[in-house]
């Protein structure tokens, strides 16, 4: 499927102390984006419409829906008049363990984890990340000098997420973008699950956000022994990295940082 150009142009009225103008301006795209398997919904997600296989994969995987990618016999991308469906066939024994998941889920509740019935449910044991990486205050440095450059569709909109990956042997390896910060993170995984490119044993994961409790469990999931964010992690993300293995970087600018768990990553 071609990469779809996740911005549009708008018009807009300027407006400053000197007086107004009419301008022209580039703002990211969001859609509704459906997460079907086997013919039922599982979750709708306020995407970006890029990269959307590899969204596909990487949610699966973090969701626990599947544990790689030939899990996924099929997967079809469908333009609705109202959205996208991302339209996916299980393998046998996943699609038995969905449909005994949907079983047990409770009702709606309105709140933020939908399908979750416990709060037991909501902060699931996430598996522990063994790679012995560690890293520098200079690779810190030098990695997010070249994550801003390489965000396209910010850098047009200033309005997007990003998510990236990157090594002391390749620099950057990868980058994904979406207006949803988790959703960035799920095309990432995606794309180099697809590779067969996990665990990711030697990646630094940076973020363009917060450090999120939901951002840390994809990034266990995936194998990822460093998290580095632009902005501040919260109080789960660190327990939760202090518990998997992760080393959580906050606050990042320049080579200037906030260490919050496993300082024995940092050479």
């Amino acid at each position: 499927m071609p990469k779809a150009d996740a911005s549009i142009e708008v018009h807009s009225l300027k407006v400053t102390a000197d007086g107004v103008a009419e301008r022209e301006r580039v703002i990211p795209q969001e859609v509704p984006v459906a997460l079907v398997y086997d013919g039922t919904t599982y979750a709708v997600m306020m995407a970006s419409p890029s990269d959307l296989e590899d969204f596909a994969i990487g949610f699966s995987l973090a969701e626990g829906i599947v544990a790689a990618a030939d899990e996924i016999e099929g997967l079809d991308v469908q333009e609705q008049e109202n959205g996208i469906e991302l339209r996916m066939w299980l393998a046998p024994h996943r699609r038995r363990d969905l449909a005994e998941r949907r079983r047990r889920m409770a009702g709606p509740t309105g709140c933020g984890l939908c399908g979750v019935e416990s709060l037991e449910a909501a902060l699931p044991a996430c598996p522990r990340v063994t790679a012995e990486l560690t890293i520098t205050a200079d690779d810190v440095a030098t990695a997010l000098a070249a994550l801003e450059p390489a965000q396209a569709l910010n850098r047009k909109t200033r309005a997007v997420h990003g998510a990236g990956f990157w090594t002391r042997a390749e620099g950057l390896v990868a980058l994904a973008e979406d207006v949803g910060r988790h959703n960035a993170l799920d095309k990432l995984i995606g794309a180099r699950l697809l590779a067969g490119e996990l665990p990711l044993s030697d990646s630094v994961l940076f973020l363009s956000g917060r450090a999120s409790f939901e951002l840390l469990q994809k990034a266990a999931a995936a194998g990822i022994p460093v998290v580095a964010a632009v902005g501040a992690p919260s109080s789960l993300a660190i327990d939760l990295a202090q518990r998997t293995g992760i080393m959580l970087v906050g606050f990042l600018r320049g080579r200037s940082f906030n260490v919050y768990a496993h300082r024995e990553r940092l050479q």
